[in-house]
Order: structure tokens, then sequence, then C-alpha cells
């Protein structure tokens, strides 16, 4: 299981949820659930909707009806379950990693998050969005990106 967004309160009345993440969540399987832990147990939930505001999320959840249940639920992570999707295809295991043409580090292994892979760079998770590749050598084994500030 990995954190993917964190619940920061309730939003409205109806259980909607505001929600922050460094993820395109946009990109998340409807069909798939996402988790939120309940007294120690892993319990799913679907996406009924999720709509992007201001840098953060606005998300509904199956069985998150009431201001109450999204109030329960504030402060928690949203979890997701990270079994083999077939993401794992592009393996930059051990290439150099570039910001903008400056060594950054060696990728140390993936994280085959559903529509979002992520690269480990030493400890720090990186997305691997398209948007933010600049160039793949291959014959180098090096990938530039282009990393927001402060992400590394």
């Amino acid at each position: 299981m990995l954190p993917v967004a964190k619940i920061l309160k309730s939003n409205g009345v109806d259980g909607d949820l505001l929600v922050s993440s460094a993820y395109a969540l946009e990109d998340l399987d409807p069909k798939e659930p996402v988790f939120i832990i309940f007294d120690g147990l892993q319990v799913p939930f679907f996406i009924q909707s999720l709509k992007p505001k201001g840098g953060k999320y606005i998300l509904h959840l199956n069985d998150i009806d009431t201001l109450e249940d999204a109030d329960e639920v504030a402060g928690r992570d949203i979890l997701l379950d990270l079994e083999d999707d077939g993401s794992d295809d592009l393996d930059f295991t051990g290439w150099t990693i570039q910001d903008r043409g400056r060594t950054i580090g060696e990728c140390t292994g993936m994280e085959p998050i559903p529509g979002n892979p992520c690269l480990y760079i030493g400890e720090t998770l990186v997305p691997l969005h398209e948007d933010l590749i600049l160039s793949i050598d291959e014959h180098t084994r090096t990938l530039d990106l282009n990393l927001p500030e402060g992400l590394i």
C-alpha cells in the first residue's frame, strides 16, 4: 500500500473531501478501489467523483455521504494497492537521473503506481510523467527531467 493523497477536511455537507496529492489522481482507475485505514484495517472505497480545485482535489468516495462521515476521515491518508498492473514495463533502475542537465542521482527503483509510475532517487519518490521528461538517452542510460522546484 502506498499513500497517494491526504484528506485535508470535509468540503460541503454531502461527504465531499478536500484532498492534497503529489500524484495525478485523475489518472486513477475509478474501477479500482482506494483504501483508508480504520482500526488497523484497510477499508476499500471507490471514487465517485474527482474535481481539481486550486492545486488540490474535491473527492467523493462511495459510502461517505454526510458531513459527519467526511469529518471522520479528515486527516487520514488515501492508499493505493500496488499490485502488478503492467506499468513496470519501463524500468530506469540504475540509470543516471538529471534535472535540467544537472545530475541529481541514480534511480534506485521504480514504484508502479497506476497511471503515474514513480522513480526512487535514493529515498525520494519522484513522479515519472511524460510532461516532466526532457530526454531519454538509452546509450548513456540517462534520463533528464524537468522537476518542479523543491521536489528534490
